[in-house]
């Protein structure tokens, strides 16, 4: 299961997240990628076997575009959860986020933000690009099919954005509902 492919397959096989997908697409937002807990919560429900998928708790889209302003992301925001009010949409120019991890300077890309998440497991965006599912993984799927909780490089190496990593794993208390999960610092739980 350590394919990309089999993450694309995967994804594939749910037409909702198929059409989640759609309408990210149809925003025509510059470098816009479905991504983090989106993606990964629903990764972890079909490996395993839960009948309830949670995948659609926030629908995580992000975007890079110096354009537009984060005002005008806002406005974007509001109208896409007027136009589909059936999801929690957050909508983020990744431009402006990264004012939200200590000691992080702009970020050049939306490739560039996801490599800079919290978790491993939750650096991974999907799209559809000319039809197709395509996938960004910076630190592969390694962590995402094996059920890890790691920091990324970028978290790992602060221990100002460390500590906001153990507050989330600790806020989000995702062992409660995937117990397999093994989380690199034990003392989190």
């Amino acid at each position: 299961m350590t394919d990309i492919n089999n993450i694309k397959t995967i994804l594939e096989g749910n037409h909702e997240l198929i059409g989640i997908l759609k309408i990210v697409e149809s925003l025509h937002l510059a470098d816009s990628w479905l991504c983090a807990g989106t993606i990964r919560n629903y990764i972890w429900d079909i490996l395993s076997n839960k009948k309830e998928l949670t995948c659609y708790s926030d629908i995580d889209v992000i975007f890079y575009d110096p354009n537009i302003t984060y005002e005008e992301t806002l406005e974007l925001e509001q109208d896409l959860i007027q136009r589909y009010p059936n999801y929690n949409w957050e909508l983020k120019n990744q431009v402006y986020m990264h004012i939200h991890n200590p000691n992080t300077a702009v970020y050049t890309s939306s490739y560039d933000a996801i490599s800079k998440f919290p978790e491993t497991c939750t650096a991974i965006g999907a799209r559809i690009n000319k039809g197709n599912i395509e996938l960004i993984a910076p630190h592969g799927i390694e962590d995402l099919v094996n059920f890890g909780v790691k920091p990324t490089p970028f978290f790992k190496n602060d221990s100002e954005r460390m500590a906001l990593f153990i507050k989330r794993v600790t806020h989000k208390k995702w062992h409660l509902r995937w117990p397999q999960l093994s989380i690199e610092d034990n003392n989190i739980m």
